[in-house]
């Protein structure tokens, strides 16, 4: 089902990719679905037997269509990832002795239905969708990401949240046997790793949960096997490896906004009139780049999400709520 809806976070003529390069794409994660049959076999695409699998029958939508993406390899070797090291090849190169199967999430707080559920039957009835979106970290880098996931809202209804459920908070897994970052005397983050959002930036639309990236299952380096990912944020908002949501009255103090009150606000939203204390963010580099080739562009409000979410924030001082 393909729904086409026009919005200045459509992507430009400019940037659109060759149909041909992009049916390529699509006909390459068509061919390597086809002979997994993950769904015809009854295994759920969420259970520890697909963890390592590509997914079948993805819902096709119009987010991002034809926009050039960052490759594979840049996506899943350039991250941040604090519990792994603070280089960012460090995800990549440690993050495979993270234990992801099993994997259960913990509900709580302001909610009618709370407990500990395994995560194919957190996510058990949601159909997966192929949602192409822009990721801009606070860094001034960013990327294209063809991310598979399923809508936020969907999942945090199954909970019943009652009218005391103003924000809720996301944690991030915390077992230093296994997250060498969690061990290391060089980080100035808290574990385990907090993140929250408003009630109603949870339950919007273009909030997801992810599970993988270019019809693939999520890498450990990337959050796996269960991340958010929230676009018109800066990107560490879009907390990894989720092992707890709770819903909460009062406003969470997130790992960064504890770290470094000034510097990473609550909110975060992209935002090229408000800059770093340390740097600018009026531009970001587009991933790949190079020296000679630094590919760089300018930032858009809410990273080109505006007509979608800026009347989340309508009446704020965006300076202030940075």
């Amino acid at each position: 089902m393909l729904i086409k809806i026009k919005k200045t976070s459509d992507i430009c003529p400019s940037e659109i990719t060759s149909e041909s390069v992009y049916s390529s794409r699509r006909s390459f994660i068509a061919g390597a679905t086809a002979g997994v049959g993950l769904m015809a076999a009854g295994i759920s695409p969420f259970s520890s037997a697909a963890l390592s699998t590509t997914y079948p029958n993805l819902i096709t939508t119009p987010y991002g269509r034809g926009e050039t993406l960052t490759p594979y390899d840049d996506v899943t070797s350039y991250n941040n990832f604090y519990e792994f090291g603070t280089d960012k090849s460090d995800p990549k190169k440690y993050a495979h002795e993270m234990t992801v199967d099993p994997w259960s999430v913990s509900v709580e707080g302001e909610a009618d239905k709370t407990g500990v559920f395994q995560l194919e039957d957190l996510l058990k009835g949601v159909s997966l969708e192929e949602r192409i979106y822009r990721l801009r970290c606070v860094e001034a880098w960013s990327m294209v990401i063809p991310w598979v996931g399923l809508p936020l809202n969907k999942v945090l209804e199954k909970f019943k949240p009652n009218s005391k459920a103003k924000y809720v908070e996301f944690e991030t897994l915390q077992r230093p046997s296994e997250m060498r970052g969690q061990r290391s005397y060089l980080t100035s983050l808290e574990w385990p790793y907090v993140e929250g959002l408003r009630i109603d930036e949870a339950m919007h639309p273009l909030t997801i949960l992810a599970v993988g990236v270019y019809g693939k299952s999520m890498p450990n380096q990337n959050g796996a096997p269960l991340r958010l990912v929230v676009p018109w944020k800066y990107g560490f908002k879009s907390i990894k490896s989720i092992v707890k949501i709770k819903f909460t009255e009062k406003r969470p103090v997130t790992s960064w906004e504890k770290s470094g009150p000034s510097e990473y606000g609550f909110y975060s939203n992209v935002n090229p009139g408000v800059d770093h204390p340390r740097w600018s963010q009026k531009r970001e580099r587009r991933l790949p780049n190079s020296l000679f080739s630094p590919n760089r562009i300018d930032t858009a409000m809410f990273n080109g999400y505006a007509d979608e979410v800026a009347s989340l924030y309508r009446g704020m001082d965006l300076r202030k709520n940075f």
